[in-house]
C-alpha cells in the first residue's frame, strides 16, 4: 500500500455563513496522479487552496507525509503550485524564471542551479529556449516553463489549479499527456482541480468528483463512468439515461428484476443494490443498441420499444433521441460504421427496439444534489 501524501480530517471552510468545504475526510497517495472535479462553486479550489496553506481551515486537519501542517505558512510546505495564470516574471528569461526560486531559497552553488534548472527543462521538452523572454514564447510553452519552475524545487506534492484552461482545446489535449507523461517520469504526487471531465480522466489515477463542498463518489475513471453511484456523478461524467424503477424480486444468478415505471422489466447486477426498493437504473448511451420491431434480440438482454424523436449527426457517431413507450426519453449513440451515409440512419418517426446488456446498467440510489451557484471555489 503507497504511503499517504496528503491527509485531510473533517475539513471544513467556511466564509461567513457560506460553507465551501464541508467536513471532507481524504487521503491522497504518495506518486499519483489525484484530480479534484466540479462545477464553479464546488469547493475544488477551496480544498487545494487549504492544502496549499494559502486559505486556513475553519476546522480539522492537514497531513502531509504524516506531519501537521494545518496552520503552517506555504513556504513552510514542501509543497509547490502552478495556477492557471502563470505569474512569469516578463523582464527575466526562462532559465532564470525557472531559477528564481532556487535562487531565493540559498544553499545551492551556481553549478547545480544551472543544472537542474537544464534538466527540468529538458523534462519540459524546452530545451534551447533557455534565454528567451516570456513574451517570445506561445500560451503553451508558458505553461510548462510555470510547471518547470514548480518541479525544480522538488516539491513532495505539486498542486495545479486549472492550469491549461487559458489553453485552446487543441493544445490542451496535447498538455494532458505531457502532464500525465512528466508526473510518471518524476513520481512526484500531483493534485489537480479541474472542471472538465474529460481532462480529469485522461490524466488521473483517481478523482474525487465534488458537489457542495463535498466529494460525492471517488475512484478511478473507469469505475466512476461505468459505476456512478449518485445522480449528480451520473450526470456530471457524460451523458446517462436514468429509469426510476422499484425492485420485483430476489436477486436471481447474479441479477435482480426491476420493475420500470411503464411496467417494464429490466435487469441489473444485483451487487449494485441496497435495501433501498425506489430506485434509478441508469445505461450510457453508448451501450445501447437500435434494432427494428422485426429482429430478434438476445433474451437475456434489457429491452425497450421507442420512437426516434431525433437525430443528430455528429460525424464520429449520431445521437437519437428516443422516446420510450412509457414516456422516458434515452438518449442514444450509434458509431457511424455500418450506416455510413446520412439517407441510411434511422429517421424520426420510426419505432425502434432499444437494447443493452445488464452488465452494463448501474444504479443510481439517491436524487444526488445540483451544480454549485457561483459561491467561492
Amino acid at each position: 500500500m503507497a504511503e499517504i501524501a496528503v491527509h485531510l480530517a473533517d475539513v471544513t471552510k467556511s466564509f461567513g455563513d457560506f460553507t465551501a468545504v464541508d467536513r471532507i475526510n481524504l487521503d491522497v497517495h504518495d506518486g499519483e496522479f489525484f484530480s479534484l472535479l466540479g462545477p464553479s462553486g464546488c469547493g475544488k479550489t477551496t480544498t487545494l487552496r487549504m492544502i496549499g496553506g494559502f486559505e486556513v481551515p475553519t476546522s480539522g486537519l492537514i497531513q502531509l507525509h504524516g506531519q501537521d501542517v494545518t496552520w503552517l505558512p506555504p513556504y513552510k510546505r514542501n509543497v509547490n503550485t502552478v495556477f492557471q495564470s502563470y505569474a512569469l516574471f516578463p523582464h527575466l528569461t526562462i532559465e532564470e524564471n525557472v531559477a528564481f526560486g532556487l535562487r531565493r531559497k540559498g544553499g545551492l552553488s551556481r553549478d547545480e542551479i544551472r543544472k537542474r534548472v537544464a534538466d527540468v527543462l529538458a523534462l519540459v521538452e524546452l530545451k534551447g529556449f533557455e534565454k528567451r523572454k516570456p513574451s517570445q514564447i506561445s500560451g503553451g510553452q508558458a505553461q510548462r516553463v510555470a510547471l518547470a519552475r514548480a518541479l525544480v524545487n522538488k516539491p513532495a506534492v505539486l498542486l495545479l489549479d486549472e492550469p491549461l484552461g487559458a489553453l485552446d482545446l487543441k493544445l490542451r489535449k496535447q498538455m494532458q499527456v505531457e502532464l500525465k507523461r512528466i508526473q510518471q517520469e518524476v513520481g512526484i504526487t500531483f493534485i489537480y482541480v479541474t472542471h472538465d471531465q474529460e481532462e480529469a480522466m485522461t490524466m488521473s489515477n483517481r478523482i474525487a468528483v465534488m458537489n457542495r463542498g463535498h466529494y460525492e463518489q471517488l475512484g478511478d475513471p473507469e469505475s466512476l463512468y461505468e459505476r456512478p453511484t449518485t445522480r449528480f456523478v451520473a450526470g456530471f461524467l457524460g451523458v446517462s439515461n436514468l429509469l426510476p424503477g422499484k425492485r420485483a424480486d430476489a436477486a436471481a444468478e447474479g441479477y435482480a428484476a426491476i420493475t420500470l415505471r411503464d411496467q417494464t422489466t429490466v435487469r441489473v447486477p444485483a451487487a449494485l443494490l441496497d435495501s433501498q426498493q425506489e430506485i434509478e437504473v441508469g445505461v450510457r448511451p453508448e451501450k445501447i443498441r437500435m434494432h427494428e420491431l422485426k429482429d430478434e434480440v438476445p433474451a437475456a438482454f434489457n429491452r425497450l420499444t421507442g420512437t426516434i424523436v431525433d437525430a443528430s449527426y455528429i460525424g464520429v457517431s449520431t445521437q437519437y433521441i428516443v422516446e420510450a413507450r412509457g414516456g422516458a426519453r434515452l438518449t442514444v449513440y450509434e458509431q457511424n460504421v455500418e450506416r455510413a451515409t446520412r439517407s441510411e440512419l434511422w429517421a424520426q418517426g420510426e419505432e425502434v427496439q432499444l437494447t443493452w446488456s445488464p452488465d452494463h446498467s448501474f444504479v443510481v440510489h439517491d436524487t444526488g444534489g445540483t451544480p454549485g451557484s457561483g459561491e467561492p471555489e
